[in-house]
C-alpha cells in the first residue's frame, strides 16, 4: 500500500461480487456482503436471486445507551431513534435518563514547575441517556442499528445490548421432566 494513493479494490468469492473497497486516505473501510440477498448470473446471462432459509433470530429486547457531553442532544437523538422505531413497526419500550450525570474532575498545577498552591480544577460532565425496543428480528434490528448509528451526531457514543430469545439446551429440559 501506498500512502496518498487510493485504493479500490473488488473482492470476488465462489464467482459472487462481494464488494468493493474504497478508500482515499489509506484507512480500512470494509467489504459490503451481499451474499444472503444477492444476485446471482447464471451460464446464460439471466440473474436469479439466491434467498438464504436460515430463520431469524428473535430479540426479546435491544437496549441502546447513548452518552455525550450535551444533554440537549441526546435528548434529540432519543426523538429520532423512536420516530425511527415507529416507522419501522418497533415497538419502543423505556426511555429513560438517570437524574444527575457522571462528574470526572481533574486538578492539575497552574506552573509545571513551581507554585503548587495555584491549581485549576477541570470537569468533564457525561450525560446517559437509555432507550429499551422490544421484540424484534434480527433483520429489523439490523436495519434499524444501521439506520441509527449512520446518523449519530458528533460527540455521541452508543452501547447496544441485545437479548436474544433462545430454546432451551436439550441436555436440561430432560432434567426438568425428571423433575
Amino acid at each position: 500500500m501506498v500512502f496518498g494513493k487510493p485504493l479500490c479494490v473488488s473482492v470476488r468469492g465462489n464467482g459472487v461480487l462481494l464488494g468493493t473497497i474504497v478508500n482515499r486516505q489509506s484507512q480500512f473501510v470494509g467489504i459490503n456482503n451481499f451474499s444472503s440477498t444477492g444476485l446471482l448470473a447464471t451460464s446464460k446471462g439471466q440473474t436469479s436471486e439466491n434467498r438464504s432459509d436460515t430463520n431469524d433470530t428473535l430479540y426479546r429486547s435491544v437496549e441502546i445507551e447513548v452518552r455525550s457531553g450535551e444533554p440537549a442532544v441526546l435528548r434529540s437523538y432519543e426523538w429520532f431513534t423512536s420516530y425511527a422505531a415507529q416507522q419501522l413497526g418497533i415497538t419502543v419500550g423505556k426511555c429513560w435518563a438517570p437524574p444527575r450525570p457522571h462528574h470526572n474532575r481533574l486538578t492539575l498545577l497552574k506552573s509545571i514547575h513551581i507554585y503548587k498552591k495555584h491549581r485549576v480544577q477541570y470537569e468533564i460532565r457525561t450525560y446517559f441517556r437509555h432507550m429499551t425496543y422490544e421484540r424484534l428480528t434480527e433483520s429489523t434490528l439490523k436495519t434499524f442499528l444501521e439506520y441509527i448509528q449512520r446518523n449519530v451526531p458528533e460527540g455521541v457514543a452508543i452501547k447496544v445490548t441485545k437479548k436474544a430469545v433462545m430454546k432451551f439446551p436439550f441436555q436440561f429440559s430432560s432434567l426438568l421432566f425428571k423433575l
